[in-house]
């Protein structure tokens, strides 16, 4: 088995032992990445200093460095900034943006001897639910390319499935890092607001819930990337004690196939010795994750309302409709969602001081068709566009962190992941509780 499919532990120590030299495994990156991408269309830009940062790490190690990710090739998403590489957000309007530096998660991967190989797609502004934009077209899911791999993360988490990488970053600002990796059978994590600094880079439409994050095949990984990108020392487990919650209080219906995995998550955990308890999430006044949808539509018109009226042809028809909708909104509708975003807040923050870790379906529903923006149709009902949104959002707006770990498949072999949510600043612990949990759901089919 190559280095670059297995942990990236072992990845590090055969180039600390010099039984591989990062040259060497970056070509292999980049041979995959010609290989395999055009089927997938992950990738948008390669470095061309890759193979020049590769031997500027090897001369690191001979100094006597220690890099905890030597050698580890990486991809960077389409809107965290990477110096001197064009940087779009998947958007004709930039498409001549070069990067003036790196974002400081950038820089800690380089610090730490990691390879930027190349940047990932993703959709127009990190702002829809699958990976297709105006400027790079239809992202694909490598478990079966007539599926979407998720957005808007799609890039990322596509390339990392592909084996291309074993590690690349996507964004999070409503289940972006969460919910693509479920649908490609990959561990992602949202981690506590701003553990990992946010920028330098493009402005948000919602400042104070975007969070950068790693995507890899095991939790193990995820963890030694935290260790460089939030300085976050690992933890011994506790006791496994998790509620669960199969609609996260929304009433959201499933798929007939989502709601049987996660009653066999729940079975699973139980034979394993785990202590489930109900959760019972009452959130006021019915609030829904789409309730702040409004925030992202105004803030988006803000930034792009004037281009819009001018050119609408350059953007992705669905956010010219969330531009369109922002422009037409008015301030108190603006506050409603304000004040939406701040009950979530205030709930969520207060069932997991109650419960500890709360444990949802990271989705509704498995990867749909790699043309459509969202599924039409979820447990049998007419779905709305952030339906297979409905659980992520929330963690978003209570700045709190949660994973999602793959955990089987639906009947057609479509991955499936499990969410899991924990209270501010404990990321750590979180990581600790899903390395327990992934031998655990590797059983359940």
């Amino acid at each position: 088995m190559s280095l670059l499919d297995g942990p990236i532990s072992a990845l590090v120590s055969a180039v600390q032992e010099v039984k591989a030299t990062p040259s060497e495994l970056t070509d292999e990156a980049l041979a995959r990445a010609e290989a395999r991408n055009p089927a997938i269309n992950a990738i948008c830009q390669m470095n061309p200093q890759a193979r020049a940062e590769a031997s500027r790490v090897a001369a690191r190690l001979q100094a006597g460095e220690t890099l905890p990710l030597a050698g580890v090739p990486v991809l960077i998403k389409d809107n965290i900034w990477v110096k001197g590489l064009r940087s779009t957000q998947g958007s004709k309007l930039f498409t001549d943006h070069i990067a003036p530096e790196d974002a400081e998660a950038v820089k800690r991967l380089r610090m730490a001897g990691a390879v930027i190989i190349g940047v990932a797609t993703c959709s127009e502004f990190a702002c829809k639910g699958a990976t297709v934009s105006p400027l790079y077209g239809i992202t694909r899911n490598p478990v079966n390319p007539s599926l979407t791999a998720g957005g808007s993360s799609g890039g990322s988490v596509a390339a990392v499935a592909a084996g291309i990488v074993p590690l690349a970053l996507g964004t999070d600002a409503g289940g972006s890092s969460r919910r693509p990796p479920a649908h490609t059978g990959l561990c992602g994590l949202k981690p506590t607001q701003d553990l990992i600094p946010y920028g330098p880079g493009f402005d948000e439409p919602v400042w104070g819930i975007s969070v950068i994050c790693p995507i890899a095949r095991r939790i193990e990984d995820v963890s030694l990337a935290m260790r460089v990108l939030g300085r976050l020392e690992p933890v011994s487990p506790t006791p496994l004690e998790i509620a669960v919650s199969e609609d996260f209080g929304t009433g959201q219906q499933l798929d007939t196939d989502v709601k049987a995995n996660f009653e066999a998550v729940i079975t699973a955990m139980k034979s394993a010795g785990v202590q489930v308890a109900q959760a019972q999430i009452n959130w006021p006044n019915d609030i829904k994750g789409h309730d702040i949808q409004p925030l992202q539509y105004a803030g988006l018109a803000q930034m792009y309302g004037d281009v819009w009226r001018k050119t609408p042809d350059l953007f992705d028809p669905a956010v010219a409709g969330q531009i369109e909708t922002g422009l037409s909104l008015s301030g108190v509708e603006v506050a409603a969602a304000h004040q939406a975003s701040h009950q979530m807040r205030q709930t969520l923050r207060a069932e997991l001081d109650r419960y500890g870790v709360i444990a949802t379906p990271t989705t509704p529903c498995a990867a749909w068709p790699a043309e459509m923006d969202a599924p039409t149709e979820i447990g049998g009902r007419p779905a709305q566009p952030r339906d297979h949104a409905a659980f992520t959002p929330q963690i978003n707006h209570a700045g709190v962190p949660a994973l999602s770990l793959p955990c089987g498949s639906d009947s057609q072999g479509r991955p499936l992941g499990l969410q899991l949510i924990s209270q501010t600043g404990r990321d750590a612990a979180l990581i600790a509780l899903a390395q327990q949990l992934e031998p655990i759901l590797k059983e359940i089919t």
